[in-house]
């Protein structure tokens, strides 16, 4: 069997520690050099083994100050269901309250952005074609749990009251409702989700630490004519959120 990498048995001796209240939720960790002079390793190792900890929500690093344990923090619950679109709310509100939080989003949103080929691809529109992007920071408690960058082609919606997601009278009434009032049916939704680590912005945006773990969604809506009407890419924090998808069932 291969012997386990130095970086993840330094983890375990870190997780034990905490596990044993040796170090309690709020203390600061001792430096790496002490650290890796007790267990024998270089600072490298200390670090990979701190990052890993901190993407897993056991510690957290603060800025000049250093490495300390993190205090508990309940995941968040993300539902992912089509089936969940409401004509008179938000279902991340309904999530949020569900559990306690109040759920919220700072949004902020671009007209007439040109397509980038991976997004232009994705909608099936020609790269460099023109798109409402809109960007927003869901929030629980005040605090960011979830990253969505969403692209519409902008002749879909140009000249209608729906053209700016955050604006007008059917501001934040999420996707389907908005296509609704102009006389589309979004029919059905894609999504490919995978792992990944954060990039610098989304860390930061998030409070995660760079390099953590996040799950990355590419979602489309399509309509009942199959073309479609929305991409986006959605970022959840691994250690933060849990993903839940909820599977409707037609009899």
């Amino acid at each position: 069997m291969p012997e386990q990498p130095p970086y993840l048995r330094i983890a375990d001796e870190l997780r034990q520690r905490i596990a044993e209240h040796v170090w309690e939720p709020g203390n600061r960790l001792p430096s790496r050099a002490q650290i890796g002079q007790e267990y024998g390793v270089g600072e490298n190792v200390v670090r990979r083994a701190q990052e890993l900890l901190i993407s897993q929500g056991v510690l957290e690093g603060r800025a000049g100050s250093g490495t300390y344990v993190a205090e508990p923090r309940q995941r968040v619950r993300v539902v992912r269901s089509t089936a969940r679109e409401q004509p008179d709310g938000s279902p991340f509100r309904v999530d949020m309250k569900a559990m306690g939080k109040q759920g919220d989003w700072e949004s902020s949103t671009d007209a007439k952005v040109p397509a980038p080929a991976e997004i232009a691809a994705r909608l099936g529109i020609a790269e460099g074609d023109l798109c409402v992007r809109t960007t927003y920071e869901f929030l629980a408690d005040g605090r960011p749990v979830q990253l969505s960058t969403s692209w519409e082609p902008y002749d879909l919606t140009a000249g209608t009251l729906v053209v700016l997601p955050e604006g007008g009278p059917h501001a934040g009434a999420g996707v389907v409702n908005r296509m609704a009032a102009i006389g589309i049916t979004v029919s059905h939704a894609v999504e490919q989700p995978e792992p990944r680590q954060a990039t610098a912005e989304e860390a930061s945006l998030l409070g995660i630490q760079k390099a953590a773990f996040v799950t990355h969604i590419r979602r489309t809506y399509y309509s009942d004519q199959g073309r479609p009407v929305e991409t986006a890419d959605i970022v959840v924090p691994v250690a933060h959120c849990e993903i839940v998808y909820e599977i409707p069932i037609n009899r």
